[in-house]
């Protein structure tokens, strides 16, 4: 299995905290945001891991390859990162992803390594983490459920009455369904130019043609995703005490 976090975008949600330094190395705790996902990866047996870098891509680089210099962590570049969103820069780790199974990350996501451990050990052929505790607003990616863990529908659009919960930014494919997501995202992207979208948009049409997605509710376990400051600082108070 192929490991792809994405980590190309400019965080302008989280300035000034992120005029010189990406979102992804920001601290928390004792570790950067990026440490916390790639240990996890890497305390779960994935080694095969890309990188899809844009804003300050040579300090994301050279990070890596002081933290890490005997693992072969790959990279992806979306040089268009200002003018692109994730999905764009998703189709850019096809090549390398090839015909292996993908699990993506958003880079700006902390979780709880059993969260990780849960959806590496599910039977799916897709599986998206879902977040239920808490609150949920109109600009988290919220999902929608028909029945047994099946997901209806999932983006931002979703009104907050029909949200089972909030998707955490953490989704594992087979080697067959990354495939036909590469192909939708390379239809939607490329052939229709929607190369403003966020990548769950290729999930719903996937959806709608019949591929079953499945969520995994993260019930009690911590996770977060990053958008703002608050949500750093109470990032911060999650994971204060863990290593």
């Amino acid at each position: 299995m192929t490991a792809v976090i994405l980590a190309a975008g400019k965080s302008s949600r989280l300035l000034p905290l992120t005029t010189e330094i990406p979102k992804c190395l920001l601290m928390v705790g004792q570790q950067t945001m990026l440490e916390w996902t790639v240990n996890s990866l890497l305390r779960n047996r994935l080694t095969s891991i890309i990188l899809v870098v844009g804003f300050q891509r040579e300090k994301i680089v050279a990070f890596v390859r002081s933290r890490w210099p005997e693992e072969p962590i790959r990279f992806a570049e979306n040089p268009d990162f200002a003018e692109t969103n994730n999905a764009y820069s998703l189709l850019l780790a096809r090549d390398a992803v090839a015909s292996d199974s993908m699990l993506l990350l958003d880079g700006d996501i902390l979780f709880d390594d059993m969260i990780l451990r849960q959806i590496l050990l599910t039977p799916d052929d897709v599986c998206c983490v879902m977040r239920t505790q808490g609150t949920f607003s109109i600009e988290d990616i919220k999902i929608e459920l028909n029945d047994s863990l099946r997901i209806r529908r999932i983006g931002k659009d979703i009104p907050l009455e029909c949200a089972a919960g909030e998707s955490i930014g953490m989704e594992k494919f087979s080697a067959a369904s990354a495939q036909l997501l590469f192909q939708a995202l390379a239809k939607r992207v490329i052939s229709e130019k929607r190369v403003h979208e966020f990548y769950e948009a290729s999930f719903q049409e996937m959806i709608d043609t019949g591929l079953e997605f499945h969520a995994m509710d993260a019930g009690h376990l911590s996770c977060i995703e990053v958008d703002t400051e608050e949500d750093l600082i109470n990032a911060r108070e999650m994971f204060a005490h863990r290593d």
